[in-house]
């Protein structure tokens, strides 16, 4: 017992002597170097292979290791396309359907073909990698690997030797073409072919070789022997891509890692025996020529970017927003980046010890790709002063902004009370009636209470950040909204009880019947609380007309939407790419979901609608664009096939070490640009964990006056036995 209270003592004695907090979970010295700190808490990523990767937990490690032709500028809003490893963003030449050079505003519906020469920079390299590495012959050194050679191989680290070399136009060719392997599966090939000259009919020669030929199924399946009209290398430097028609939305595809180089050796080491079962592959192990490559992984614990050494350096931004410069974000214009020599992401499975440790410092941003934290946090300090306090006394970075994705409540264009059914009379009274439930749902009182003002409310179906956005008062919804004396208001309930009483329904109830007036409201499982169900009732009651919920879980819900059973019901839509096109085509006829299987669950058909949606789709960015876009928003806005909801935010949470740090949900490649303070973040952290080193002292002194009694205790007992003792009688 003594001996035990004496070790505790000395334990005690020693991590007070210590010089770093003792809850640290990394070694002593790493906080002070070069090193990014953040979470990931799902799963170790599941496919770093960029012709496969399509979950937002992969893009910090895909879009930092792999480079497509473009990419977005990290500060200007709206979204502007930037050269990456292209030297330009490109105009295509467009041909007419005997091969005739069309002039640059051509007609869409003239355009057979448009053509993208896509100049690449010279000198861009791979990061090192073993299956680039070259004997002194100039032969593969690993390929093909003897039997035994991959012995005690599970990493890149355990091959001695990687090589390099520099990108050519044909590894975009490559890459390509795995999109169409049926080798690889990858899910944006039927998008994609929808839209590349040749593609599908290529997808299919490859199927049908591969059938046909009897290869293996793990046997290296060389593309650069087959022919793809669609995607072909003029040159070492220049990449030439045929698209079908005219389609200027193309460009933001360039910028996608599924169009992101892959050398053809990478495919070839990986596709011999014994790989797969080390878990070697590109989905595990990527090559790419980005500011970063994967240099650690640990299944489910732990994974490390390091510096591509190959780099060549790209320069930071020197153009943003107004505020920018305010907020520091243009200090580092035109220096090399990256920034940061390290970053570590590290499994947090519980979202409490993630908090925990971002407070504590040792976390710099809680996760990469994840919008939520800044907004969460800027909520949460707004509801407590403690919170607050905190968070402003550790200096922590709370950014938010709107994002270009979207909340609406639809009606479905199908229902004879709420659609676009029946006689024209009808069809007008119907319209009233969404127009008159549009002005009773008050929007911005859902922001204040389930978003917390963390959201704006929406006038129409193109959100910020997305070129043709008109903002306040200009892009105001005038069946909704009032302007007063330059203000937006929205219009009060006198003028929707006036819409009701048009539309057929006095103070809420059949003009012909006298029935009251009930409304369904579908809702899948998670897709809305109680208290938000209970105010939607609210909305509708402030005019006499009573909505009931009709709750299912996702997978009835979809059946309902795909069998157009649904009366009203709400949806989000998260944009692919910043073009209003990508929010309009939700609301293009040939894309109903009924009759067409697409994406516009409300149904909805206007002829005039459509002829200029097929006309605006066919225009690059400009003035007659965004004119185009006004008047089908205009449309729209009268029709109400939406009541058109809110616009979240997106935020960052970031440690005030943390430089350079803008939230976006679109750009991807954001490591890049991020800076980190070490010596700030050491001197931080030793602060905020620093032990209260007074009360282990007397912690320790209380328990050596507990030793010291224990073994006096101990030795009084012991010469009280002694006295105690009989003697011994001598005979």
């Amino acid at each position: 017992m003594v001996r035990f209270l004496a070790m505790l003592v000395a334990l005690a004695c020693l991590t007070a002597c210590s010089p770093h907090p003792v809850n640290s979970p990394y070694d002593p010295e790493a906080l002070a170097q070069n090193t990014l700190f953040t979470a990931f808490t799902q799963r170790s990523p599941k496919h770093l292979d960029p012709a496969r990767s399509y979950s937002s937990d992969e893009t910090p490690f895909t879009y930092s290791i792999y480079e497509p032709p473009y990419a977005y500028d990290y500060l200007r809003r709206p979204y502007v396309l930037k050269p990456k490893t292209a030297v330009e963003v490109v105009t295509p030449r467009y041909y007419d359907a005997q091969g005739n050079v069309l002039a640059e505003d051509a007609p869409g519906e003239q355009v057979a073909v448009s053509v993208y020469d896509i100049r690449i920079k010279p000198g861009i390299r791979f990061q090192p990698h073993p299956s680039l590495a070259l004997d002194g012959e100039g032969k593969p050194r690993y390929w093909p690997l003897k039997e035994g050679e991959l012995d005690g191989k599970y990493g890149m680290a355990d091959f001695e030797h990687t090589g390099t070399r520099e990108l050519v136009a044909d590894d975009y060719v490559y890459a390509w073409k795995r999109l169409a392997s049926p080798r690889v599966a990858s899910p944006i090939f039927g998008v994609f072919a929808e839209h590349v000259v040749d593609m599908r009919d290529f997808g299919e020669r490859l199927k049908r070789h591969v059938r046909e030929s009897g290869l293996p199924a793990d046997a290296w399946l060389d593309l650069r022997s087959f022919d793809f009209e669609g995607v072909q290398a003029m040159d070492d430097h220049t990449l030439r891509i045929k698209v079908i028609g005219k389609y200027p939305q193309f460009k933001y595809w360039l910028a996608m890692t599924f169009s992101a180089p892959i050398p053809w050796e990478a495919e070839r080491f990986y596709s011999q025996p014994g790989m797969a079962e080390h878990d070697l592959s590109l989905n595990t192990w990527p090559v790419g020529t980005g500011p970063y490559m994967l240099s650690e992984s640990w299944v489910n614990r732990r994974h490390v970017l390091t510096r591509n050494p190959y780099f060549r350096g790209e320069p930071y931004p020197c153009k943003g927003e107004p505020r920018d410069e305010a907020d520091g974000l243009l200090a580092d214009c035109g220096k090399p980046m990256p920034f940061v020599d390290r970053v570590e992401f590290i499994l947090e499975k519980e979202s409490v010890p993630l908090m925990g440790k971002f407070l504590q410092g040792y976390y710099d941003i809680p996760q990469i790709e994840r919008g939520e934290y800044g907004v969460a946090m800027r909520v949460a300090a707004g509801d407590s002063s403690e919170k607050a306090a905190l968070y402003n006394e550790r200096g922590i970075l709370l950014r938010s902004a709107t994002e270009a994705q979207y909340f609406y409540l639809g009606f479905n264009w199908l229902d004879p009370v709420v659609g676009d059914v029946g006689s024209e009379e009808r069809r007008e009274k119907n319209r009233k009636l969404r127009q008159a439930i549009s002005i009773a749902f008050d929007w911005e009182q859902f922001v204040s209470i389930f978003q917390d003002g963390e959201a704006q409310a929406s006038h129409g179906p193109v959100p910020p950040g997305v070129p043709g956005y008109e903002p306040l008062p200009q892009g105001r919804n005038p069946v909704v909204y009032d302007l007063v004396d330059g203000r937006v208001t929205r219009r009060d309930l006198d003028q929707a009880r006036r819409l009701l009483s048009e539309a057929g329904y006095p103070d809420g109830r059949d003009a012909k019947t006298g029935r009251p007036l009930i409304l369904n409201y579908d809702s899948a499982g998670g897709m809305g609380s109680s208290a938000m169900l209970d105010w939607m009732r609210r909305q509708l009651a402030s005019i006499n007309v009573q909505l009931e919920i009709r709750a299912t879980d996702y997978n009835r819900f979809q059946d309902k939407m795909r069998q157009g059973s649904a009366q009203m019901f709400m949806w989000g839509w998260l944009a692919d790419y910043p073009d209003a096109e990508n929010f309009l085509f939700l609301l293009y006829g040939p894309n109903g979901k009924v009759k067409h299987g697409g994406e516009n669950a409300s149904n909805y058909e206007n002829p005039e609608f459509d002829r200029l949606f097929e006309k605006m789709r066919f225009l690059d960015d400009g003035p007659e664009k965004n004119a185009l876009i006004k008047e089908m928003v205009g449309i729209v806005q009268q029709d109400a096939p939406w009541m058109f909801g809110y616009i979240p935010k997106s935020g960052g949470a970031y440690q005030q070490w943390v430089g350079n740090a803008k939230p976006s949900q679109m750009v991807r490649d954001t490591l890049q640009y991020y800076r980190i303070d070490p010596a700030l973040r050491a001197q931080k952290v030793k602060e905020w964990n620093t032990p209260r080193w007074g009360a282990l002292w007397w912690l320790a002194g209380l328990l050596a006056l507990l030793a010291w009694a224990v073994a006096r205790l101990t030795r009084r007992r012991a010469r009280a036995t002694a006295l105690a003792a009989p003697t011994e009688e001598r005979p």
